[in-house]
């Protein structure tokens, strides 16, 4: 089976890319799919658990992943328990087939099923612009205050990566791909990304 994962920066469009490829390989595509079954699997509301995910509250488990949990404050309690989830969803999803995977350290949790693994990322100008378009109807963040919310959820996702695996996030050396959106239009790559995916997989897959 061919598994992506896309890891990315905040405003990068990392998402919309995982979409567009997955339809151009005719992959099967988990987003936000990940985060509802998490919440169900964990028996927690879903925007708690987005809530913990963006907070970076995962950092308050002084741990390493897979080994046995002893803790009787609730924040930790809870965080475990979604770490857990998330890692049996993500494997039932690989095992299913073929797809591409957004965010949740997929990367790191399915290492073993030898994932092409895609960085997106772009310089602060793009992210403001990208965000400031697609943003929802009645949100209305200042330059400031989606500054702020970047480097927080960023951050989130640097200390969730941190607590599962000695690899740096966002780092070149942790990634088979990075991809650089800022001065792109994302559609428009998506052809020569899927060329690159299928030659990887060729390559890899055959060793």
């Amino acid at each position: 089976m061919h598994i992506i994962t896309i890891g990315r920066e905040f405003g990068s469009g990392g998402r919309e890319l995982g979409k567009r490829l997955a339809d151009a390989l005719g992959y099967a595509y988990y987003d936000r799919e990940i985060l509802t079954a998490i919440a169900e699997k964990s028996n927690m509301d879903e925007g708690y658990v987005s809530k913990m995910m963006e907070q970076g509250l995962f950092s308050t488990i002084p741990i390493t992943f897979g080994q046995t949990f002893h803790y009787t404050a609730s924040v930790q309690q809870n965080a475990t328990q979604i770490l857990v989830a998330q890692q049996h969803i993500l494997k039932e999803l690989a095992e299913k087939g073929n797809c591409v995977i957004v965010g949740r350290s997929a990367d790191v949790i399915l290492a073993d099923y030898a994932p092409l693994n895609i960085f997106v990322y772009a310089n602060l100008e793009a992210k403001l612009r990208r965000c400031k378009n697609r943003a929802p109807a009645g949100e209305d963040f200042s330059e400031k205050e989606m500054k702020k919310k970047m480097k927080q959820v960023d951050s989130s996702r640097a200390k969730a990566r941190e607590f599962l695996s000695d690899s740096k996030w966002g780092r070149k050396e942790s990634y088979h791909l990075m991809i650089n959106t800022s001065d792109i239009v994302i559609k428009e790559i998506i052809p020569s990304v899927a060329d690159y995916a299928r030659h990887w997989f060729e390559v890899n897959h055959t060793k």
